[in-house]
């Protein structure tokens, strides 16, 4: 691992990345490193375009502004893509995933990217109707992440997720989440 990862999520207000941002964080934390999450908001209103940062490292983060400079974004809302800010700063051989039912070239295309990024693309919002009922793609998109870099262990991002989840929801609900992330993890392109 470099000394610090660094994610910026993009998204609409309720698709859930601000949580996906913290689980991705606490799963890093019970692998023994050092975490940050926060989002980055206006006026709290279902749809509102957000952002949400996650940094992990293996040494204490000093750093608190901000991700100017990621490793990896992801983009849960596929409206988003062709936002110049989508790929602003990003770090020369980083990660794009994208929540989309087109192809990792489309995507490509569409954000004028070549060779310089790794663009990958999931339908996270279609995993997540069929396995939670909502169009949630948080979990989805947190499992490609994993998938994508390699850099978290699946089981313990199941682990965090079900103990988070288990204090809010029932049965049905968490194991529909962690459907979910199975799915991610295996669909990602």
């Amino acid at each position: 691992m470099e000394q610090m990862v660094e994610v910026r999520w993009h998204a609409r207000a309720g698709q859930g990345a601000v949580t996906a941002s913290k689980y991705l964080a606490e799963s890093a934390m019970d692998e023994g490193f050092y975490i940050q999450a926060f989002p980055e908001y206006g006026a709290e209103r279902r749809g509102a375009l957000i952002k949400s940062f996650t940094r992990i490292s293996e040494k204490p983060i000093r750093v608190h502004s901000q991700i100017y400079n990621p490793n990896v974004v992801l983009i849960l809302d596929p409206s988003l893509v062709g936002s110049n800010e989508i790929t602003e700063g990003l770090r020369k051989g980083g990660k794009i995933i994208v929540n989309t039912t087109k192809s990792p070239e489309e995507i490509a295309k569409k954000l004028g990217v070549s060779d310089e990024f790794e663009v990958h693309t999931l339908d996270a919002t279609g995993i997540a109707n069929e396995t939670i009922g909502r169009p949630l793609p948080n979990m989805p998109m947190l499992a490609a992440f994993i998938k994508v870099t390699g850099f978290l262990s699946l089981e313990k991002v199941m682990e965090r997720t079900r103990k988070e989840l288990s204090k809010r929801f029932n049965e049905k609900i968490i194991n529909g989440n962690l459907e979910a992330v199975r799915r991610g993890y295996q669909e990602v392109n």
